[in-house]
């Protein structure tokens, strides 16, 4: 490099920040000795601010914009005023540029299952995941409490801890807020929103922001999954003994499917079932006693309609056809039908009337 090209280069100096990662929070322009040339342009960009640290110390930060690093409160860093350093100034200023874009689709879970108290089915444990989006808000606490000096600072380095925070707020907030397990799938955004707001302090302790906080899934665990599949199926179910008829049922087919069982399962699922419902039947275990049997509906008396002299008269019930008998006003030949029979027929042929024309004693033989 001639001598020319070293006498331009500390006379001016561009500082500015292009990020092609995507997961870079704070990155620190790298200069020669960390010489900040007075005069120097300072380019900060949308998503971006830049933290002037001077001699160890946080002296600004910059919004968006177009600086010239050339007020009173900018030290002179060139090297050609110091001629007796060799070159080498002993004014030391570094420039930390901070990503403060949303940083999305983070990732937090519960690690070990969650305690709670559940109105419902008592004491149980849950698990949560979700996804969250995190923002620098205070680029110059961000810096001091969080990234001190580290030249390149990554999302990786405090997803963790955030995670934990998260995790923490999510178990206070579920065990104070007394909704039941199953209604937790409908409350998941206010959920969301509680937990984002019960974290915000601690955020803003590190300059940082959650704007944003998902609740994706609330598991119970399996053995209680189960528990409430059975109690759905039963629900579907309806009848109980029905539904026993049809385990028992399915338990045989598939052990005549299983060719490893044979016979001896087959016999064990059918034995199982008689079992179940002998026991629902007698009020065991299996099911609550079995209400008492209705009696049978009472039989349907038929109406007659009587057929005389080409006129129809009734309905006549059984007894106003007893009556008739008795007064001679009908006999075994008058025609007679009720509902469903097929035509008219002779009363004496019709069972349920024929028992009329014995109550009377026939007429003397040969008479």
């Amino acid at each position: 490099m001639g001598i020319f090209d070293f006498l331009t280069g500390e006379f001016i100096d561009v500082i500015h920040w292009t990020d092609k990662t995507r997961d870079t929070m704070v990155w620190r322009f790298e200069r020669e000795g960390h010489e900040i040339k007075y005069g120097a342009k300072l380019t900060v960009r949308e998503g971006q601010a830049a933290v002037f640290v001077h001699e160890g110390q946080l002296a600004d930060v910059f919004t968006p914009g177009l600086y010239m690093l050339e007020t009173n409160n900018m030290p002179i860093m060139t090297t050609l005023q110091h001629w007796d350093h060799g070159f080498q100034s002993p004014f030391k200023s570094e420039i930390y540029y901070v990503n403060t874009t949303r940083f999305s689709n983070l990732k937090w879970g519960t690690k070990n299952p969650i305690m709670v108290r559940d109105p419902e089915f008592g004491p149980t444990r849950l698990r949560a995941f979700g996804t969250y989006t995190v923002k620098v808000a205070d680029p110059a606490m961000f810096l001091r409490e969080i990234v001190g000096t580290d030249g390149e600072f990554t999302m990786d380095e405090i997803s963790y801890q955030i995670r934990n925070i998260i995790v923490q707020e999510f178990s206070r907030v579920i065990a104070q807020s007394g909704i039941p397990v199953l209604d937790m799938a409908a409350n998941t955004a206010d959920l969301g929103k509680l937990i984002a707001s019960a974290i915000d302090p601690t955020m803003k302790q590190y300059g940082l922001s959650i704007p944003e906080l998902y609740i994706e899934n609330i598991s119970l665990p399996p053995a209680v999954e189960d528990a409430l599949d059975k109690r759905t199926s039963m629900g579907l179910a309806g009848d109980l003994g029905k539904f026993t008829q049809y385990s028992a049922a399915e338990a045989m087919t598939s052990a005549a499917n299983n060719p490893a069982g044979g016979g001896m399962a087959a016999g064990l699922g059918a034995g199982m079932g008689m079992a179940m419902a002998g026991q629902m039947a007698q009020g065991g275990p299996w099911g609550a006693a079995p209400a008492a049997a209705a009696p049978p509906p009472p039989p349907v008396e038929h109406v007659w309609h009587i057929a005389a002299g080409g006129e129809v008269t009734g309905p006549f019930s059984k007894a106003a056809m007893g009556r008739m008998v008795t007064e001679n006003k009908l006999n075994r030949d008058s025609m007679v039908w009720t509902q469903g029979q097929d035509g008219w027929i002779a009363a004496g042929e019709v069972t349920e009337l024929a028992q009329l024309f014995t109550i009377m004693p026939p007429p003397p033989p040969g008479v």
